[in-house]
C-alpha cells in the first residue's frame, strides 16, 4: 500500500478497474480488452473462421441477411393467408414461417429470401448440410429475436453460434 493511502481508496480502485469497463459503456470495455491485450480485432469479418475477404464464401452482411429476414416473412404470411382467406393468417404465418425457414436450410442451406439474395447457411465444422435439429434451432432462436441481433465481429449472431452455422454469401 503507497503511504497516505487508505484500504478503501485502494478498493475502490480496484473495483473500478474491474467493473469500470463496463459501466463506461461497450466502446471502453473494448479499448479496456485491447489494452491487456485479450481481444485483436481481425482485418475483415468472417478472417477468424478461415473465410475470404469478400466474394462467394465471405460472411453474409448484416443487410443482406435483414433483407432476406423480411422476404421471409412477406412469403410466409402470404402462404398463411392464401390458406386462411378472407381472414387474415393471424398465428398462421408464424407456422408458415417457421416451415420456410426449417425445412429449405435443413437440405438446402437457404430460405426462399437468402436464396433471392444469394447467400446461405453452412456448418462451421464443414459438413454438407445444416440438418434438421440445427435447423430448428435456429428458428426457434430467431422467433425469440433477441439471439437473432446480437453479433459478434464474424457477423454470427447468437442463434448462429449456438448451432454452429454461418451465413455465407454464395
Amino acid at each position: 500500500m503507497e503511504p497516505g493511502a487508505t484500504m478503501v481508496g485502494t478498493y475502490a480502485g480496484d473495483v473500478r478497474e474491474i467493473l469500470g469497463s463496463w459501466l463506461d459503456g461497450p466502446r471502453a470495455a473494448l479499448t479496456h480488452a485491447r489494452e491487456r491485450g485479450v481481444n485483436e480485432r481481425p482485418e475483415w469479418r468472417g478472417q477468424r473462421l478461415g473465410l475470404p475477404q469478400s466474394g462467394a464464401g465471405a460472411a453474409a452482411g448484416t443487410g443482406r441477411r435483414a433483407l432476406a429476414f423480411l422476404l421471409d416473412i412477406v412469403f410466409a404470411a402470404l402462404i398463411a393467408a392464401i390458406f386462411t382467406a378472407p381472414d387474415l393468417p393471424r398465428d398462421w404465418s408464424l407456422l408458415s414461417w417457421a416451415v420456410i425457414t426449417v425445412v429449405p436450410v435443413s437440405f438446402v442451406g437457404a430460405t426462399p429470401g437468402m436464396m433471392m439474395l444469394r447467400i446461405w447457411v453452412a456448418r462451421v465444422d464443414g459438413s454438407r448440410t445444416v440438418g434438421p435439429l440445427r435447423a430448428v434451432l435456429r428458428c426457434a432462436l430467431t422467433a425469440v429475436i433477441v439471439p437473432a441481433v446480437i453479433w459478434n465481429y464474424d457477423n454470427r449472431s447468437w442463434h448462429d453460434r449456438l448451432s454452429g452455422t454461418v451465413v455465407l454469401q454464395r
